[in-house]
């Protein structure tokens, strides 16, 4: 079967596998290329496949849909990251959340600095035309 991970930005994988194991909210999932096909909210968490020679590989997974039609699994997530070994991949994935929490916050500063420039011209407006 054939598993695409995607995201907003990237196709981030696309290849044949032999199964898959993922995490919908009611527990753990195994896939094989003769699975019903059917479609399944995933929570964050470790995606696992089996490439054709045999190897496990991970793919970190935020919260997302798989689809599985016929010999295509289709996974639609907000991030990914793929990985060989677990160990690495947890320091890129905490690596990613530290990034991404730095970025929220100048984000959240920019904003507050935003919205209290715009109250001080308010209440500059307000006193002008007194």
């Amino acid at each position: 079967m054939r598993l695409e991970v995607i995201t907003p930005m990237t196709v981030c994988m696309d290849r044949p596998v032999r199964r898959i194991v993922a995490e919908a909210p009611d527990g753990h999932f195994g896939m094989w290329p003769a699975h019903v096909d059917f479609v399944t909210e995933l929570v964050p968490g470790i995606l696992l496949y089996e490439t054709e020679d045999g190897a496990e590989r991970f793919v970190a997974v935020n919260s997302g849909t798989l689809v599985k039609c016929g010999d295509c699994v289709r996974v639609a997530v907000r991030g990914a990251v793929e990985g060989d070994d677990l160990g690495e991949l947890r320091m890129r994935v905490e690596a990613e959340f530290r990034q991404h929490d730095e970025e929220e916050r100048e984000g959240r500063a920019a904003l507050a600095r935003l919205e209290a420039s715009m109250i001080r011209r308010f209440r500059d407006l307000g006193s002008a035309g007194s």
